[in-house]
């Protein structure tokens, strides 16, 4: 039997719309189960602690639970690459962070390539580091604290959470921007004591990490690592108001597997973008130094490539390498 030709087109047009349908119903639905928001690092720390705090508007506003899950090991790559292997229908999700960015560069035999095999999807906060020294320290701003490091090259001991940690890097590209030389000494536990003891003499902290022992005078807030004042620390410098273009901020952000559907992206995008922007979320971000930071799913993916970039520039200069 042969068709009127407007059959066949109205047909075709049917056939070409259905898909597109199909996926809006999914969106529309989802989520229909409970959703895994899964950070690289233990319980307790930043990255977790704004996932714990996100998780509770997300499950209000989308109606399923969203369940943090820590999987930590390798610097975040081991949650990374679980979350990259699973099922892209938007039901396991990574909360990213700039080591992310790091990791991207400082290890060389990665099963995976962060910025091809994932998909952004929204960005939660930004959270600055603090530039803390001990209050026997002879500079009281960073110029001074510059001109001591140029007059005693290398007898300034550094502390870092870890080799290529942000606390590391962040570091690195102040020797990098300022030309200054100091003996970098890595820690596997809390550098805090060290700190405390006077061992070590300054550190790019993140804020919650030292917070508590500047306020109680036990170390000194040199500067703030934004290129903006911290909240936390209203009375406290930015190093870019010395050395003009320095930033190193700890970002966090939802990442989902490649291949995730466009609709469900856009659907978490606009939940985690409305979480941020309320009050009580605010609030408990500020509690640990963090500033909420929303960006579209394209806006977010450019500021991942560039902080990339920034730092496979930082980490191929001070020639890091972890493997």
């Amino acid at each position: 039997m042969r068709l009127p030709r407007r059959h066949v087109l109205q047909l075709a047009a049917s056939a070409a719309v259905a898909p597109v349908l199909s996926r809006l119903a999914r969106a529309a639905d989802y989520p229909t189960r409970p959703v895994r928001l899964v950070v690289g690092f233990f319980a307790g720390g930043l990255t977790d602690i704004l996932a714990r705090v996100l998780g509770d508007p997300l499950t209000q506003r989308l109606g399923q639970q969203f369940i943090v899950e820590d999987q930590p090991g390798a610097g975040t790559n081991v949650a990374t690459e679980a979350v990259i292997r699973s099922n892209p229908d938007g039901y396991t999700l990574l909360m990213a962070t700039s080591s992310n960015a790091i990791n991207a560069t400082l290890y060389s035999h990665l099963n995976f390539d962060f910025i091809r095999d994932t998909v952004p999807v929204a960005s939660v906060a930004r959270t600055p580091m603090v530039m803390a020294i001990t209050p026997s320290f002879p500079a009281k701003t960073v110029a001074e604290f510059i001109a001591y490091a140029k007059a005693n090259p290398g007898k300034i001991n550094m502390a870092t959470a870890g080799k290529g940690s942000s606390v590391h890097l962040a570091g690195e590209l102040f020797m990098t921007m300022t030309g200054t030389t100091m003996t970098v000494v890595h820690y596997r536990e809390s550098y805090v004591p060290d700190m405390l003891a006077g061992r070590m003499q300054v550190v790019f902290s993140p804020i919650p990490t030292t917070i508590q022992q500047i306020r109680a005078g036990k170390l000194r807030a040199l500067a703030v690592t934004s290129n903006t004042r911290s909240q936390a620390l209203p009375d406290v410098q930015t190093v870019s108001e010395s050395v003009p273009g320095y930033e190193a901020i700890i970002w966090n952000g939802v990442m989902a597997p490649k291949g995730t559907p466009a609709e469900v992206v856009d659907k978490l995008n606009g939940a985690v973008s409305a979480s941020v922007a309320d009050p009580a979320v605010m609030a408990k971000f500020a509690n640990v130094g963090s500033v909420p930071k929303a960006m579209a799913p394209a806006e977010f993916g450019k500021f991942v490539v560039a902080d990339t970039e920034k730092w496979a520039k930082v980490i191929k200069g001070a020639d890091i390498k972890v493997d």
